[in-house]
C-alpha cells in the first residue's frame, strides 16, 4: 500500500497536498483498493465554500458509492476535469493523475488535525 510521507491524511481515507494556502485533495491508494474500480466522480461544489467534514462530492464504484468528505474547510477552486472521462485514474494513480479537487483553505490552522503518514498507516494496517 502507497502512503506517501509528504502528504497529510484524514480517518475518511482522503489525502491532502498542501501548497500555500491552496490544498489538494483525493482518496487514498487504500481506499480505492477497497472501493474496487471508480466508474464515476461527481463533484458539484466547485466554487463553493464548505466547512471541514462536509461532503463536496461522492465517488461511484462498480459496488458501492461512497461520500467525499472536506477534510479542511474552504472553497473549491478546481475539479480534476480528467476524472469524468478516465474516473480510472483514482486507481491507477490516486496521488498523482487521480487527485479530485482542489481548495482555498479558510483556516490554515486545521492542517494540524490531520493524521501524518504514520498515523494513518497505523489506522489502515499497514
Amino acid at each position: 500500500m502507497n502512503i506517501p510521507q509528504e502528504l497529510k491524511y484524514t480517518k475518511d481515507h482522503e489525502w491532502v497536498k498542501i501548497d500555500g494556502d491552496v490544498a489538494t485533495i483525493g482518496i487514498t491508494d487504500f481506499a480505492q483498493g477497497e472501493l474496487g474500480d471508480i466508474v464515476y466522480v461527481e463533484v458539484e461544489t466547485l466554487d463553493e465554500k464548505l466547512d471541514r467534514e462536509e461532503v463536496f462530492g461522492t465517488v461511484e464504484a462498480v459496488k458501492t458509492v461512497s461520500d467525499l468528505f472536506m477534510p479542511l474547510s474552504g472553497e473549491i477552486i478546481e475539479f480534476n476535469e480528467s476524472l469524468e472521462d478516465e474516473p480510472e485514474k483514482v486507481n491507477s494513480n490516486p496521488y498523482v493523475d487521480g487527485w479530485m479537487i482542489k481548495i482555498k483553505m479558510s483556516d490554515p490552522s486545521q492542517v494540524d488535525d490531520l493524521l501524518s503518514a504514520e498515523a494513518y498507516a497505523e489506522i489502515v494496517g499497514s
